[in-house]
């Protein structure tokens, strides 16, 4: 799917207030982030468009992470906004940013981060039931999207019972299962060898171009980076680079 037409897929779903194709799905404007004494982030400007996948990359310790989770409204900004479909998540209550995340962002973290207690199915569905699906029906599209990712059955495994690869692939599952409209990737393989690597990416990259979705993507690797249309590299708190891969 090209830009343009994920763009104009996404403008139309509910919810998602744009008035012209091509606008920035989220911006951050002149964000600032300190924790205590350390600065995080030190004026950050940055846009990200409908349908793209964009790596944010840095060495640790740069800020890329704090970056993430501020444009997902897990973290509010010292300074400076965070506008998502025209509506700006810094200035919103922390119930607000909640349901944000819960309906229109996805997330996919390095190690899955997985409920050990429950199935693979029952971590899929968790966020329908959350947003208070009926049992059946999203234990039901849980199941749809495990076939899809080819582990079918490996659904009434635990957690441990996973390997790696498996598990990164059930987090996707579960980041994608209510439609998202941006998925947040925070070193999706970095615990992962090349092979699971590769395999995680590719996945990741054909269901979210597939649906027209907005990724997030912050990894260190490369290799990682390549999968994106633009990258933009952080370092010491600021954007000190950026470039498309068109």
């Amino acid at each position: 799917m090209s830009r343009a037409a994920a763009s104009r897929a996404l403008d139309t779903r509910d919810g998602f207030e744009s008035s012209e194709v091509g606008a920035p799905i989220l911006s951050a404007r002149e964000v600032r982030r300190s924790f205590g004494m350390d600065v995080a982030l030190r004026g950050i400007d940055l846009d990200v468009h409908p349908g793209e996948v964009l790596a944010v990359m840095g060495p640790s310790g740069s800020g890329k992470s704090t970056l993430l989770h501020v444009l997902a409204g897990v973290l509010a900004p010292d300074q400076g906004a965070v506008i998502y479909g025209g509506r700006e998540i810094s200035a919103m209550g922390e119930a607000e940013r909640a349901e944000l995340r819960l309906g229109d962002f996805g997330f996919v973290f390095q190690f899955g981060q997985l409920l050990p207690d429950l199935t693979a199915v029952d971590n899929v569905a968790l966020p329908l039931l959350v947003a208070g699906r009926r049992r059946r029906e999203a234990t039901r599209q849980a199941e749809a999207w495990l076939q899809r990712l080819g582990l079918a059955e490996h659904g009434r495994k635990l957690p441990a019972e996973l390997s790696g690869g498996q598990s990164q692939r059930v987090a996707i599952a579960r980041a994608l299962v209510s439609e998202p409209k941006v998925v947040f990737a925070d070193e999706p393989t970095g615990a992962l060898d090349s092979l699971a690597a590769e395999q995680v990416m590719t996945t990741l990259m054909e269901l979210a171009r597939d649906s027209g979705t907005t990724v997030v993507l912050v990894t260190h690797d490369a290799r990682v980076a390549a999968y994106a249309d633009r990258e933009v590299v952080v370092r010491d708190g600021r954007i000190s680079g950026s470039g498309s891969r068109s």
